[in-house]
């Protein structure tokens, strides 16, 4: 079984905190996301920024694009990243057309469940979805269970490479053994500890023992 991906979400208030915390653990990671709230505070300079940082790293833009797909596309690429992320609710032309240009990240959101408009992401060649309790859901008190795990496993066997965010801590992970995951995404789980390199490490060796 393939090893999953391990992802940090640097959802950071400014580039420099982003490069602060990289710095510290990106010996660790495998993928570098610009943060959804730094691209909003930063723009696509700190997508380059984290791409100077990172040169043998995939960067992961989180635009979470819902139209105009050829310009997001071609920007975050420009930018240097090479994954960008749409949100659900966009229209499949406009992820096909961000699909030309970068490799696309659909992040399942509410009303995603929809297996014809899923194939149809399939059929344009988009392979990635994100599979995401949102950090508002989170907060509110959802928690990860069975029926996560099974809704995972369904998409995978639907053909998609499937990435899993959203309060990820290392003790989550042992719920999907044996789930062929592509990515888990860490985010304040990592950047918000007192010594993120520790908990990175606790990540990387968790997938390790369990998928290695």
């Amino acid at each position: 079984m393939v090893v999953p991906k391990l992802q940090i979400a640097l959802d950071s208030d400014s580039t420099a905190e982003a490069i602060s915390v990289l710095n510290k653990v990106k010996d660790l990671i495998d993928v570098v996301e610009t943060g959804t709230i730094l691209i909003c505070r930063d723009g696509l300079n700190a997508v380059r920024d984290l791409r100077a940082m990172a040169p043998d790293k995939i960067v992961l833009a989180d635009v979470k694009c819902a139209d105009a797909g050829t310009k997001f596309g071609k920007s975050c690429k420009d930018a240097g990243a090479d994954w960008m992320t749409c949100i659900n609710a966009a229209t499949v032309p406009t992820m096909s057309n961000a699909q030309k240009e970068i490799e696309v990240q659909v992040e399942l959101y509410e009303g995603w469940d929809d297996k014809d408009r899923m194939q149809e992401w399939l059929d344009h060649g988009i392979h990635q979805v994100v599979y995401h309790q949102s950090r508002d859901a989170k907060f509110a008190g959802q928690k990860w269970s069975e029926k996560d795990v099974e809704n995972v496993k369904n998409l995978i066997q639907m053909g998609f490479k499937v990435s899993v965010t959203g309060g990820v801590h290392p003790e989550i992970l042992k719920l999907f053994k044996g789930v062929p995951v592509y990515t888990f995404i860490a985010g304040r789980a990592i950047r918000g500890a007192e010594d993120p390199r520790a908990v990175a490490k606790q990540f990387k060796d968790e997938i390790n023992r369990i998928w290695a």
